[in-house]
């Protein structure tokens, strides 16, 4: 923890250093930092933290659900990047309010707990940072993680470089869920207690059961395509595939949706040099007839743009970061093409691609040969098989049971 905690100590000089440069940018306000370096706030609250949109919106269940078992509770989301916080804000929801999270320095942990005072920390996924579970721990915070995931190499990782840092973590957890049963394994082998292991809980299964948004687009559905949160190096090869089969004249529009949109600029510049015709939105722009590929470059608008793909490549799987969610584009009832990497949900694609619900393609060739074969009637067959397939989210009282404990011991 020493190690960690000098490491910490130097990389705050580029954080500030890094805010600095998106302050002059006009990417970001004087209040972030102080959220950043643990200032402000009023406790206690009950803590809930996820890095972005996906985790905090796949929580937004259990935030009803704990309020309605403890009325007059306060709940504080903090999250990694000012637009999901603007999302949470977005849902006026008593009693909710929404931070971005301190870095995981000494200082800025030590001021969050004392301004804050949380009376417990929940933990979506893969958020566990050292300093935060320490400082809890010190102060009697119980912290419960939930579908916790621990890929096989982040496993070797942590048992090379950190073995006694990773035991100390997870043995600070006072309860925790996995999301397969892998992940379980690499966990407790890493140092969480198997007492302490619940059931296992994908909270972003609750996404399967979304209800259907209405679109409209200028091309029928089954011949628009969907990159969703592509990341550096994807959108080239789905602009290769997407061009292979719009000459094929099988699909007629592609929209890409950047994991990171503030990446727009350097995939407009991609598409620019590719000829296609182009719509940006956060130009305020749409697709119109004879648009080739639209950017859509802005957060909170993913089901949007599921409902108006027939096809959805699930971005982060050719670019080795394990994929996205096929939850939510399987809820809108889009087909599923991903690439190799999938270890994010690993079980969960075994499933799709067994039950003819997802297609794994290795590259961009078979990606493009694949749209090709992919009518209106094989998405509407892919789409069915999906939301068959999708495992449930699985049994929620124990998760709930530990946090009405963890509230009560206050």
């Amino acid at each position: 923890m020493t190690v960690y905690r000098i490491v910490m100590a130097l990389a705050l000089p580029l954080l500030l250093a890094g805010w600095l440069v998106r302050y002059l940018r006009g990417r970001a306000v004087p209040g972030e930092l102080a959220e950043r370096l643990g200032r402000g706030g009023n406790g206690p609250v009950l803590w809930l933290h996820g890095a972005s949109h996906g985790e905090i919106t796949s929580a937004r269940w259990l935030v009803g659900a704990v309020m309605a078992a403890h009325p007059g509770l306060a709940v504080l989301i903090t999250c990694n990047n000012p637009t999901a916080r603007a999302m949470v804000q977005g849902w006026g929801l008593p009693g909710v309010q929404a931070a971005l999270a301190p870095w995981d320095t000494r200082g800025a942990v030590a001021r969050f707990l004392r301004h804050w005072q949380p009376r417990a920390m929940i933990v979506i996924e893969n958020e566990l940072w050292p300093e935060r579970l320490a400082a809890c721990a010190a102060a009697g915070v119980p912290v419960i993680a939930i579908g916790a995931r621990m890929s096989a190499g982040s496993a070797r990782n942590w048992a090379r470089l950190a073995p006694g840092l990773m035991r100390r973590m997870l043995g600070s957890l006072t309860f925790a869920t996995a999301q397969d049963a892998a992940s379980e394994t690499r966990l407790v082998a890493l140092g969480l207690p198997p007492e302490r292991l619940g059931p296992r809980l994908m909270l972003k299964a609750q996404a399967g059961h979304a209800q259907p948004v209405t679109a409209t687009a200028p091309v029928a559905r089954h011949r628009c395509l969907l990159a969703a949160s592509t990341h550096e190096g994807e959108e080239e090869a789905v602009l290769h595939a997407f061009r292979q089969a719009r000459d094929a004249g099988a699909f007629d529009l592609l929209i890409l949706a950047p994991r990171h949109p503030a990446r727009a600029p350097a995939i407009a510049a991609l598409v620019a040099a590719s000829g296609l015709p182009m719509a940006q939105r956060s130009l305020g722009q749409m697709p119109q007839a004879g648009t080739a590929v639209y950017l859509a470059d802005t957060f909170g608008e993913m089901p949007l743009w599921y409902a108006m793909a027939g096809v959805t490549f699930i971005g982060g799987t050719f670019a080795d970061k394990g994929g996205h969610t096929p939850f939510e584009p399987a809820a809108q009832g889009s087909a599923l093409l991903h690439g190799p990497s999938v270890f994010n949900f690993a079980e969960v694609f075994v499933a799709l691609d067994a039950a003819g619900g997802a297609l794994a393609v290795a590259d961009a060739a078979s990606l493009g040969a694949a749209l090709c074969t992919l009518d209106a009637e094989a998405q509407a067959r892919m789409a069915k098989s999906a939301r068959s397939a999708l495992p449930a989210m699985g049994d929620t009282a124990p998760l709930l049971a530990a946090i009405d404990r963890a509230l009560a011991r206050d």
